[in-house]
């Protein structure tokens, strides 16, 4: 997998063909689950995918799933929430997020995948507070809250990339 800044990736996308380019997949990392969503073929809404359980032992199989989504959905990159709290790089869950990604990376499994980190302050709680009053299941309200994390992360990026082209268009 190889890091690209998150408005670069955006343009680099855009440089494409329209056949070519392809669609993001946000990634809301979590200890136990990993909330998945995808973004339309025009890149501009984000909706939920699935949630897969995150294991130390299965990071093999997890880059195989990714390896089958990409694939499937037609997927050019990942965006993965990434806590910018405080700005601190060296938080407890940055370096939970940084580690996810390094062993995706050290699978050799996504060596092509381009990804950008994008900050993901309290989606989750959001995420949360808007589903408490459904009363689901403990283990339903976990995964919808991740699957949902997911989106907000996702949407909130291309919210500010498609905005950021529009101004761009308009100079």
């Amino acid at each position: 997998m190889k890091f690209v800044k998150p408005l670069n990736l955006y343009q680099d996308l855009q440089k494409l063909r329209a056949v070519d380019r392809g669609r993001f997949l946000g990634l809301d990392v979590g200890d136990k689950y990993v909330g998945l969503a995808v973004s339309d073929f025009d890149n501009k809404v984000a909706s939920p995918l699935s949630v897969l359980v995150r294991k130390k032992n299965n990071i093999g199989l997890m880059a195989l799933d990714f390896q089958h989504l990409i694939s499937k959905l037609s997927l050019s990159a990942f965006v993965v929430g990434y806590p910018y709290e405080n700005m601190q790089k060296n938080s407890q869950n940055a370096i939970h997020v940084k580690g996810f990604v390094d062993d995706l990376c050290n699978t050799g499994k996504l060596e092509d995948v381009k990804y950008t980190l994008w900050n993901e302050c309290y989606t989750t709680k959001n995420v949360e507070l808007l589903l408490k009053p459904l009363n689901l299941h403990p283990v339903e309200a976990k995964t919808s809250s991740d699957k949902f994390a997911a989106v907000a992360i996702l949407q909130a990026y291309l919210d500010f990339v498609n905005r950021y082209a529009v101004t761009e268009q308009s100079q």
